[in-house]
């Protein structure tokens, strides 16, 4: 284990990797990425494929400022009573999400909490549900950056995260009033081709299908922090809803899972003791 000179622990790993990351770029990448400083503590870290905290209506009862904006990605301070929660908003896919929480290895935070939409691929996954994975399977070369060699491919490995942090978010929601089910996923690489592909992703007999869990749990492994992904679910191939055009109750309980469940569970995590 490595204590970096802000005070957070990570693996030496993950030093090699920033250290490296330094030796060829600036300091302070995320200051210049998102806003963000690495001489504040964070309560947490939100990282969101394509959402803003706006986007979760997060300003009805937090304050939330934009610190930086850019054409893919944007970062954001959310502050509410004495909490203080960085979130960045990246672009989808595991490259985007390794190479961003890469840059915000720099930072201090607690929790890291992932935040993104989630096709269901099994009947009993309805729109708005709230999934957080029990395993995810990458389907992407993404990962083997993550190795000591770019050799060492490992098709369709599993990835499991830090369960016992699961079952302590899980029991967090079901005292709230909310039903966050553990599945497993499968991680593609590509949205469009997904559905040329679906027959075979389905032998791998996962839940849910999106793109990113496989590489977070990979970094939250190489930061040392209790993480989560909590998914809302988006559409359901496997009961023909769709990801565009839904109806309007369809879309009324895909908004009551994200702009009232995830915004909760993301203060509540970030305020955990």
């Amino acid at each position: 284990m490595y204590l970096n000179d802000r005070g957070k622990h990570v693996k030496e790993k993950m030093k090699r990797i920033i250290d490296k990351f330094h030796q060829y770029n600036s300091e302070h990448m995320a200051l210049q990425a998102f806003g963000l400083r690495d001489d504040v503590e964070y309560d947490a870290l939100v990282v969101a494929p394509s959402f803003s905290p706006y986007k979760l209506k997060m300003e009805r009862f937090c304050k939330v400022t934009t610190l930086k904006e850019g054409a893919y990605i944007a970062g954001y301070l959310v502050e509410k009573d004495d909490l203080k929660i960085a979130w960045v908003k990246i672009g989808s896919s595991a490259g985007n999400l390794i190479d961003h929480v890469a840059i915000c290895g720099e930072l201090k935070f607690k929790t890291m909490i992932f935040i993104g939409a989630v096709g269901a691929l099994k009947k009993e996954f309805g729109l708005g549900g709230i999934c957080t994975p029990s395993y995810s399977i990458s389907g992407g070369y993404t990962n083997t950056y993550l190795k000591e060699s770019i050799w060492d491919f490992v098709p369709f490995e599993k990835v499991e995260p830090e369960m016992s942090f699961i079952d302590e978010v899980v029991d967090i929601g079901k005292k709230k009033g909310y039903d966050i089910k553990k599945s497993s996923v499968f991680c593609t690489d590509s949205i469009a081709l997904e559905y040329y592909h679906l027959d075979e992703i389905r032998e791998f007999d996962t839940d849910l299908i999106e793109m990113e869990t496989a590489s977070f749990y990979l970094m939250a492994d190489l930061l040392e922090v209790p993480s989560v992904a909590l998914l809302v679910v988006s559409d359901n191939s496997a009961t023909g809803t769709a990801l565009v055009g839904r109806t309007e109750e369809e879309e009324e309980r895909y908004n009551r899972g994200r702009c009232v469940v995830l915004p909760d569970m993301i203060l509540t995590l970030a305020g955990r003791k």
